[in-house]
């Protein structure tokens, strides 16, 4: 994220329901079933892989704010030269989802942070044409290997750039590391990694997937208006990064050596914090005056598994 279709606005009363959020996620009855006289477990409870056992999540179970035990939030112009002033109030739980709203404002917003030497970050002396969030846990929770997971309904359309992603606690970018467990913008579902190269200061080596989004409509012409899993599997030696169960990045980490670092040498080695975010613009996520605004990105739940004792 750093490299660092159409979306219905829908009422978040029909985006979310029962346990999960969207239309798509209600549980269906067996054949022959009345449904008048048992209640469908939730297939999206928590269900940790063999072995595993669940240390962190958020449910987004309670309306208003997120939880500030868990989250807090990036602000102002932030990279990527991206269209959004990110702001904490963009970001609620309603109805059993992390709701970011992104809104384009045709009266600018006065900027409360000008910053005319920050350009290279999105330029921070702009007015505020355009809101939304992004969560971060830096600060309150971080993890090394396990599985981490989000079930995620997206704008998947030209102009936004939503994501789901880790940054390593130590160095600064990119030899802290980053994780893009999902990462989309102009037609692409990215699933990457990357750490620095002998190149530059500010230049990392990738490693990257890039899945044009007709290989998913073309089987499901639906797919993009629905929720899918996001998950990646992480220990000392690969990272798997999947879509709704299926790998599409399966990399070897074992061999992975900054470039330029102060005290580590592998960043997937250490411990990350999770952003969430939905970006506009920029460098990467096209034209932002196509975005039909307001939009919104719903997180059903975000869940970190790791080794039981």
């Amino acid at each position: 994220m750093i490299k660092k279709i159409l979306f219905p606005v829908l009422p978040v009363a029909l985006a979310c329901v029962l346990a999960a959020c969207g239309p798509d996620s209600s549980p269906q009855q067996p054949a022959g079933s009345t449904g008048s006289s048992s209640v469908a477990a939730d297939p999206f409870a928590p269900n940790p892989p063999a072995g595993m056992k669940l240390v962190w999540s958020d449910e987004f179970d309670v309306d208003g704010r997120p939880d500030p035990a868990n989250w807090t939030y990036e602000t102002g112009y932030v990279r990527n030269h991206e269209a959004q002033w990110y702001r904490p109030e963009s970001a609620e739980v309603r109805d059993g989802c992390l709701v970011i709203t992104a809104e384009h404002h045709e009266e600018p917003l006065p900027n409360p942070n000008p910053n005319p030497y920050a350009r290279m970050f999105g330029g921070n002396d702009a007015p505020i044409h355009y809101t939304s969030a992004c969560l971060i846990t830096k600060g309150l929770h971080s993890f090394c290997f396990g599985r981490i997971e989000a079930r995620i309904k997206a704008p998947l359309m030209e102009g936004s750039w939503p994501a789901f992603w880790t940054l390593g606690v130590s160095e600064s970018w990119p030899s802290c590391g980053e994780i893009d467990i999902f990462e989309y913008y102009r037609g692409i579902v990215l699933a990457n990694f990357c750490w620095s190269s002998e190149k530059g200061q500010w230049t990392p080596e990738w490693r990257s997937v890039k899945t044009q989004i007709d290989q998913y409509t073309h089987a499901d012409p639906d797919w993009a208006d629905k929720f899918h899993i996001y998950a990646m599997d992480w220990d000392e030696n690969r990272i798997v990064l999947s879509v709704d169960g299926v790998a599409v990045n399966d990399s070897s980490i074992a061999d992975v050596k900054n470039a330029r670092f102060r005290s580590v040498e592998n960043p997937f080695h250490q411990p990350h914090y999770l952003l969430v975010n939905l970006a506009l613009g920029g460098d990467s996520g096209g034209d932002v005056t196509k975005v039909p605004f307001p939009v919104r990105m719903y997180v059903d739940y975000v869940r970190v598994y790791q080794k039981a004792e």
